[in-house]
């Protein structure tokens, strides 16, 4: 007779867990120094210098797909069966589906929107508008504002952040911090717009009224949000980018390929190539659907590129397939390598890897649904809890743990809530700082890590890894450090606040 998901001992429960975080451990981390080589580079000057270079990483998949075995084999040895387990890893990949659809949507959007000179144009223009100083600064500001307007980090990172990218290669910046930066502002935005849907459910799971739940989290991001800013503007100006003769030649070069391969040379023009952001930003002010906008942008895209630049109906297919390729389009021109570096992005296909990992990741949590891993180690793991800082900062690391294993912010929005809505109401805290801690420490850690849905799809729509820009993701960093000042602190608790209505009955 098979075991029911309430007798499931606390070691059955985290078998999985910890043989995945020792995967992780030694795999991503420890392989690649184990297999690192020396090598000599010799700077602008001349002088010479041995660099440690880290050896490759154990592949994501294979890390989910290893502990996905374990886990099997730990249901096998509690007499699970494998149509049972079927059924949960089903259940849990279907629910995949919309941000694979996403995912897809953001690769057709970055092929079409450099087939039809959008990104380009944007590029052209804000290589002259954007001080190599302030380059990191705007960076975080731009996204962020963008994100407030329209509720999607993963939108507002995968447009204006590849234009962001693209100036801060033209102009020599330090692609990691920017990349950092342009998460983080993303993100932030995301977290505080109400149109924002982890927003949403965050208010949703744990029973409070979404403006509530955005005010209460001003208390921990917004300080985290000015400070970031501050670190990104010292960084700016104490920070040497390459600013010399011939790296502004090299812009020189980069401007007039791209004004010679395009065609924006009069306002009119730049109206009409400009219509595919105009889509996706009235999309979002009337909250329609998410992927039907972007989709339909890069349609419209597309006919910019064949009918304004002259480009073929199979170029056109080739772009939105498998990304913008210079070689194709312009098979006659020769074009500088930076040019085509960054140029040549976008399409269905650059989002596979991302998928492929993402459903590694959700086959993984399917098997540890068998037995209610999760809930059940959060529920065994804080019946210690004594005070409401205790309360407080238990939830924190609960979110953090749980989004960082299930990559999925609405599940952790759930079990959280669910495990620590009673918690909070034995010490009287208000919920939205429930609803306010998951969003602090599950919104905000999925970006940072490699192996979730986010960490795969900003390497994929920026080209840098989390494993590269999480240390300039000042942001969140910050934002985890004030979360816990405040719980320890009171400051920001609302202790004092009468409860609400909405409030009442817990």
């Amino acid at each position: 007779m098979l075991k029911t998901k309430k007798e499931v001992s606390i070691f059955r429960s985290a078998l999985p867990i910890i043989s995945l975080f020792l995967l992780i451990l030694v795999g991503v981390i420890i392989m690649p120094q184990l297999t690192a080589t020396m090598t000599e580079v010799t700077d602008s000057s001349g002088t010479v210098s041995t660099v440690k270079e880290p050896g490759e990483a154990m592949p994501l998949e294979l890390v989910f797909i290893f502990a996905t075995i374990i886990s099997i084999a730990n249901l096998f040895s509690m007499g699970f069966k494998w149509k049972e387990i079927e059924n949960e890893v089903v259940k849990k990949v279907a629910k995949l589906v919309p941000a694979a659809m996403i995912l897809f949507s953001i690769g057709l959007i970055v092929g079409s929107w450099v087939f039809s000179g959008t990104i380009p144009m944007l590029i052209y223009y804000g290589v002259d508008l954007i001080n190599p100083n302030y380059i990191y600064l705007v960076a975080f500001i731009v996204p962020s504002i963008f994100s407030i307007l329209t509720g999607t980090s993963w939108g507002s990172a995968g447009t204006i952040g590849v234009v962001l990218l693209g100036i801060a290669a033209a102009i020599d910046a330090n692609l990691a911090i920017v990349a950092g930066a342009v998460v983080g502002g993303a993100y932030f935005g995301d977290k505080m717009s109400p149109l924002s849907d982890t927003t949403n459910i965050a208010a949703l799971a744990a029973d409070v009224p979404l403006m509530d739940h955005i005010r209460s989290m001003i208390n921990t991001t917004g300080p985290a949000y000015i400070l970031a800013a501050i670190t990104y503007a010292i960084i700016g100006f104490t920070t040497s980018i390459n600013s010399d003769a011939a790296q502004l030649n090299d812009i020189v070069i980069l401007k007039n390929e791209l004004s010679s391969l395009f065609n924006f040379s009069n306002l009119f023009l730049i109206i009409i190539i400009l219509i595919p952001i105009i889509i996706v930003l009235y999309g979002s002010f009337t909250k329609k659907p998410t992927v039907p906008t972007l989709i339909v942008s890069s349609i419209i895209a597309a006919l910019i590129g064949v009918f304004l630049h002259g480009f073929s109906f199979e170029q056109m297919l080739a772009a939105l397939n498998t990304g913008f390729d210079t070689s194709l389009v312009f098979p006659d021109v020769e074009i500088n390598k930076d040019v085509t570096e960054i140029l040549n992005r976008g399409g269905l296909y650059s989002m596979v890897e991302p998928v492929i990992i993402s459903i590694m990741v959700f086959i993984f949590v399917g098997t540890l649904d068998c037995i209610d891993a999760i809930p059940n180690i959060i529920n065994k793991s804080f019946a210690w809890i004594k005070s409401r800082p205790q309360a407080i900062i238990s939830s924190l690391f609960a979110t953090g743990l749980t989004n960082a294993l299930t990559s999925n912010q609405f599940a952790t929005s759930y079990i959280i809530a669910e495990a620590f809505r009673p918690i909070y109401s034995k010490f009287k805290i208000p919920r939205k700082v429930l609803s306010r801690s998951i969003e602090d420490y599950g919104t905000m850690i999925e970006n940072l890590l490699p192996w979730t849905t986010t960490g795969v799809f900003m390497f994929g729509a920026l080209g840098v890894s989390a494993l590269d820009y999480w240390k300039f993701q000042f942001v969140s960093l910050y934002g985890f450090v004030i979360a816990i000042i405040l719980a320890l602190t009171g400051i920001g608790c609302f202790y004092n606040e009468k409860r609400k209505t909405a409030e009442k009955g817990e």
